[in-house]
C-alpha cells in the first residue's frame, strides 16, 4: 500500500458557515444524485422562490404546493424529502441547533429520520458544514475511486475494504476523503 499523498485544495474552513443548518442540509438533498450544474441551477430555482429572505426558511417550505417545488425541476422524492425536513424542523421533531456539540452518531441517527436523507447525506452534513474532521464516507464512489487509483487496484474496492484501508487515516478521515476525490477527480 502507499501512503497517503499531499494534494493542494484541502478547503481551509467552510464556504459555507453562513448557512444554516436547515439550508445545508436541504441544498444536499437537491444536490443528491445529480451533477453539479444541474443540481446548482435547481438550487437556485428554489432560492428565488424568496428572492426577499435567500433560502426559504422551515415553514415556508413546508407551506409550498408540492407542484411549485416541482416546478423548480424537483423529483418527488425531493419535493417529499424537502417538506419532511422542513416540517420536522418547523414542528420541532428535529432540532437542528446545537448540532455543532453533538457526536457524529447522535447527528446521524437524528437526521437519518427524515424521509430521502440518508447516512452519506449526513456525512456530507459533518464533513462540509460542521468541518468535522475524522468522517470517511466509505459507500461514496469518489472516496472508493480514490482508493482504488491509490493502490492501483483493479476494481473499486466494497465499504468494508475502504473502513480496513482508511482506518489509518484517522482522526483525519475527512483530510483523506477530500484527497480519494482530488485523487478520482484526476488531481495527481
Amino acid at each position: 500500500m502507499r501512503c497517503l499523498p499531499t494534494f493542494p485544495g484541502f478547503p481551509e474552513g467552510s464556504p459555507h458557515a453562513s448557512r444554516t443548518y436547515f439550508h445545508s442540509l436541504s441544498r444536499s438533498i437537491i444536490f443528491q444524485m445529480l451533477t453539479g450544474s444541474a443540481a446548482e441551477t435547481i438550487y437556485r430555482r428554489v432560492r428565488a422562490l424568496t428572492p426577499e429572505s435567500g433560502f426559504p426558511k422551515p415553514a415556508q417550505v413546508a407551506r409550498f404546493r408540492e407542484q411549485k417545488l416541482r416546478g423548480c425541476g424537483l423529483s418527488g422524492g425531493k419535493v417529499r424529502a424537502l417538506k419532511d425536513l422542513a416540517r420536522k424542523v418547523d414542528g420541532g421533531a428535529l432540532r437542528l441547533s446545537g448540532f455543532h456539540r453533538k457526536e457524529d452518531a447522535e447527528i446521524i441517527a437524528a437526521v437519518t429520520q427524515v424521509h430521502g436523507i440518508g447516512v452519506w447525506t449526513v456525512q456530507m452534513f459533518l464533513l462540509f458544514r460542521l468541518g468535522r474532521l475524522d468522517v470517511m464516507p466509505l459507500n461514496d464512489l469518489g472516496v472508493q475511486e480514490g482508493i482504488r487509483r491509490l493502490d492501483r487496484l483493479a476494481d473499486r474496492p466494497s465499504p468494508s475494504q475502504v473502513r480496513e484501508r482508511c482506518a489509518i487515516w484517522s482522526p483525519l478521515s475527512s483530510v483523506a476523503s477530500w484527497q480519494m476525490w482530488n485523487l478520482a477527480d484526476g488531481d495527481s
